[in-house]
């Protein structure tokens, strides 16, 4: 089955050059667009993409906001992918928050698109990696976040775990992670399902983001 990929974007011409450098994948189907956030919900539940690619700035409900709603009122939310135009933007990092599995610039070569929809379609590795750690560097507040903290003594990962943490958060897939650590790549799938479900975080972007703003990853 095809990734089936919503875009939302109050720039035609975004929207088209994306839908372009999409379609010419055999394994990428684009089900559908919007001009701003404010209807992603109603098309979500019409399309049901596996992956929103979202800007960020938008005049009404941007993708921030938009981000929100979705994964508060859809069960079984797709994917979402944050496109932008500045790659250091709070904006960017607040997405990531909100639950946006990953962000995309928007001058990005049409390989890097196509990579980052499977990619984050996929959900075993890190989006840019060195990216998401530059700007928990400035805005993740150096491990300050108190409910952060909170959140990651709560969660009594194991050293193994932690282990596995701090890997994602490196960018390693599980494959990667596996090879690392000497075990079997099920093993690694199992551990970072534990992660996920002692953290509450529906992905690894989101754990990651919780080990940076705890401070339990020092993100230079």
């Amino acid at each position: 089955m095809p990734i089936r990929v919503l875009l939302v974007d109050d720039e035609p011409l975004v929207r088209t050059g994306l839908r372009a450098v999409l379609e010419a994948q055999p394994d990428i189907e684009v089900v559908g667009e919007a001009a701003d956030g404010a209807a992603v919900i109603p098309l979500v539940r019409q399309v049901r993409p596996d992956v929103v690619a979202m800007d960020v700035r938008m005049p009404l409900l941007n993708g921030i906001e938009a981000t929100r709603a979705l994964l508060r009122t859809v069960a079984d939310p797709p994917k979402i992918l944050v496109v932008t135009t500045f790659e250091n933007d709070e904006y960017v990092y607040e997405a990531l928050r909100a639950g946006a599995d990953g962000f995309l610039l928007k001058r990005a070569r049409p390989a890097e698109i196509v990579h980052a929809v499977r990619l984050i379609a996929e959900g075993e590795s890190l989006l840019f990696p060195a990216s998401v750690r530059q700007l928990a560097a400035e805005y993740a507040d150096g491990g300050g976040n108190r409910a952060a903290r909170a959140l990651l003594e709560g969660a009594r990962l194991t050293e193994r775990q932690g282990d596995v943490l701090r890997l994602m958060a490196r960018g390693l897939s599980n494959a990667e992670i596996a090879a690392r650590l000497v075990v079997g790549t099920e093993t690694v799938k199992s551990h970072v399902s534990a992660v996920l479900g002692k953290l509450g975080a529906r992905d690894r972007t989101q754990a990651v983001i919780t080990a940076y703003e705890s401070g339990f990853v020092a993100p230079g």
